[in-house]
């Protein structure tokens, strides 16, 4: 299927506002390479990351975004987005994988392995490579996992970035049974996942939403929901949780420390409400604190993630989906942030 086809997809020219998106159906297909596999994609979801990519959020050099991605190099334009994917697999360039077409697969992000070799820095699909708002993909053999579900595509779509990040904030963290987890942004992709995968390690949950979302919220498993304007420990106390799992940041940040009971656990993957956060280390290392910065997932975290989702231990959280084409009003509403789980692009039926 490679040579001179063309496919359709969404490119990235260069860092800048949503007309930095165009939608294009002259692309040439992907080339696979030693280990790869190539993907139909069927459906892919919109990730904070889509909007930071495109914004250069991630450099921390305002006149030369030369560190703009996920790995802190340089992106390379134009780039093809989409971190969550959930397609067929339809060719494979070595014949010990050919036995897997036809396999129905979710992509794992977090690549170790890209362009036929071992990754010495983890790469993330769509960043530091094309990704999934394309109608196909290739990806590494071992970053295809198959999937054996009765969900629709759109629905799959949603699971592979957000619940991944938040499975691996579980992971490292060390949450339990007994625990008590406190969740920022929890009506977001990952607030939302954590709150289910939280559920399921036995965890008490009390997450942080806005007050028309708390009943949705409680749905998901939320014990006990605040709203943003709210004042944790006026509430809860200080030392009265064992984790934090933040997605916000922000100026608030500082509470965080003083909600965690000595010896707490404190795991980080965002910070929608602001990147810079003022620390007094006293608190840190009286109260014998652990922090987890948490990007690249552990080798277990995606096939244990499956295995819930084939399990139906955790249920899709989709709250809009729009065709391929649509991409910058997809990214407006979900930069919006009114809605509950995830927003998803379909792209092939």
């Amino acid at each position: 299927m490679q040579g001179s086809e063309k496919m359709f997809g969404i490119v990235l020219k260069g860092h800048g506002g949503l007309d930095q998106l165009a939608y294009r159906e002259d692309l040439p297909m992907p080339n696979m390479q030693d280990g790869d596999v190539l993907i139909r994609v069927e459906a892919a979801g919109v990730n904070n990351t889509d909007i930071n990519t495109r914004t250069a959020w991630y450099s921390k050099g305002a006149q030369n975004p030369g560190d703009a991605s996920w790995s802190g190099q340089a992106l390379h334009f134009p780039r093809i987005q989409g971190a969550d994917v959930c397609g067929s697999i339809v060719d494979a360039h070595d014949l010990a994988h050919k036995d897997r077409i036809g396999e129905r697969v979710l992509i794992e992000p977090c690549l170790r392995e890209a362009q036929g070799r071992p990754l010495e820095t983890p790469w993330y699909f769509g960043s530091e490579c094309d990704g999934g708002f394309a109608e196909y993909t290739v990806v590494s053999h071992r970053h295809a996992h198959r999937i054996d579900s009765p969900l629709a595509s759109r629905d799959l779509a949603s699971f592979p970035c957000s619940y991944s990040t938040a499975e691996n904030m579980m992971t490292r963290a060390n949450v339990r049974s007994g625990d008590r987890v406190f969740i920022t942004g929890a009506s977001g992709g990952v607030g939302s996942a954590a709150i289910q995968l939280a559920k399921v390690r036995g965890a008490d949950v009390i997450a942080v939403t806005s007050a028309d979302k708390a009943a949705q919220i409680r749905t998901l498993g939320a014990d006990q929901t605040l709203t943003r304007d709210e004042n944790p420990l006026d509430l809860l106390g200080q030392n009265s949780v064992d984790v934090v799992i933040d997605l916000v940041a922000g100026p608030s940040w500082p509470l965080l420390l003083d909600l965690l009971r000595p010896q707490g656990r404190y795991a980080v993957a965002g910070a929608i409400g602001g990147a810079e956060v003022t620390l007094d280390v006293r608190t840190l290392y009286l109260k014998d604190l652990s922090f987890f910065g948490c990007t690249v997932l552990a080798p277990d975290v995606f096939p244990r993630l499956v295995k819930l989702i084939e399990g139906g231990k955790i249920q899709p959280l989709v709250a809009q989906t729009y065709p391929l084409k649509q991409i910058a009003a997809a990214q407006e509403s979900f930069q919006s942030k009114a809605h509950i789980g995830k927003i998803v692009m379909e792209i092939c039926s």
